[in-house]
């Protein structure tokens, strides 16, 4: 079976539920703490709950952030294709979080961006796995050493994007450089539209098929209204399912990771958008970003 690779930073959300985002040089009164593991855990533990052989190849350090990424990464039978950074510990990235679920964070750097061209290469991807990379890793010190990585790839392994926020602001060199690897896309509509530079979200899975490799997939999320997948030359419309979300941390990273081990299990590419959508449904209705559901769960859900 393929394999859902991850090359980007896993961190530690300390999510803070907020009654709203402090002003400049003010205070709120949080309503409520808590750390959990996240960044590119997510995507793999929704990997490994759907049912796909997951591995991470980021960087993780030593010391309490360090030791509760890997247990969580341990939980779900996730492997780690490198050892601990022996001198640092991973970092956090805080998490706020408002009533209506509208996320803010703020970010950290620690032993999670120690990656070199050779520890990312431990991953050995081979042809049909589904090597993650994400738009957050092409700040520097991790830019290089991934792009160095992705030079090596032998052919046939899906390189998947999640560019976030960032991507559409890099340099234009930079991101065609990047795209020239990508077969898989995989965004929000903001994230979609930023790249494209289009008003308008019809078009724009097209748009951005066109500058990743030829056959690749575009997949556009734009929340509870489902997604679109466009291959082939086609456009298909994926419903989604409402849902009252009480925290939207990491549905993205559900709807990616399901999306991918569907694939990995030989699903076509709607089919697997829409166990990605209904397992993304499911997690907008649980606190913390790690919250994909099962295999199980989302049959019942559908069902």
């Amino acid at each position: 079976m393929p394999r859902v690779l991850h090359t980007a930073q896993a961190l530690v959300d300390l999510v803070v539920a907020v009654p709203t985002l402090p002003a400049r040089g003010g205070n709120v009164n949080a309503e409520g703490a808590r750390q959990y593991a996240g960044g590119a855990v997510n995507i793999l533990v929704a990997a490994a709950r759907a049912g796909a052989r997951a591995v991470h190849g980021g960087a993780h350090g030593t010391g309490p952030n360090g030791d509760l990424v890997r247990r969580a990464l341990a939980v779900d039978g996730i492997e780690l294709a490198n050892g601990p950074i022996e001198d640092e510990d991973t970092a956090e990235c805080i998490v706020l979080v408002e009533p209506g679920a509208e996320r803010t964070f703020i970010t950290g750097y620690g032993a999670e961006r120690r990656i070199t061209a050779d520890s990312l290469a431990r991953l050995t991807p081979e042809p049909g796995d589904l090597l993650c990379i994400s738009g957050y890793s092409f700040f520097e010190p991790t830019r290089d050493p991934l792009l160095e990585f992705l030079d090596r790839l032998p052919d046939g392994v899906e390189v998947v994007l999640d560019p976030g926020d960032p991507f559409a602001t890099f340099p234009q060199d930079l991101r065609e450089r990047v795209l020239a690897h990508v077969t898989v896309w995989t965004s929000n509509a903001a994230e979609a539209l930023a790249l494209a530079d289009r008003d308008a979200l019809e078009d724009t899975p097209e748009a951005i098929h066109r500058r990743i490799r030829p056959g690749g997939v575009v997949v556009v999320r734009d929340g509870e209204r489902g997604c679109t997948v466009f291959h082939h030359g086609r456009a298909t419309a994926i419903p989604g399912f409402a849902q009252t979300p009480v925290d939207t941390n990491g549905a993205g990273d559900t709807h990616t990771g399901v999306l991918l081990a569907e694939r990995a299990l030989d699903a076509d590419w709607e089919t697997a958008a829409t166990r990605a959508s209904a397992a993304a449904a499911i997690a907008v209705t649980r606190r913390g970003p790690a919250t994909a559901p099962t295999r199980a769960e989302v049959d019942a859900f559908l069902a």
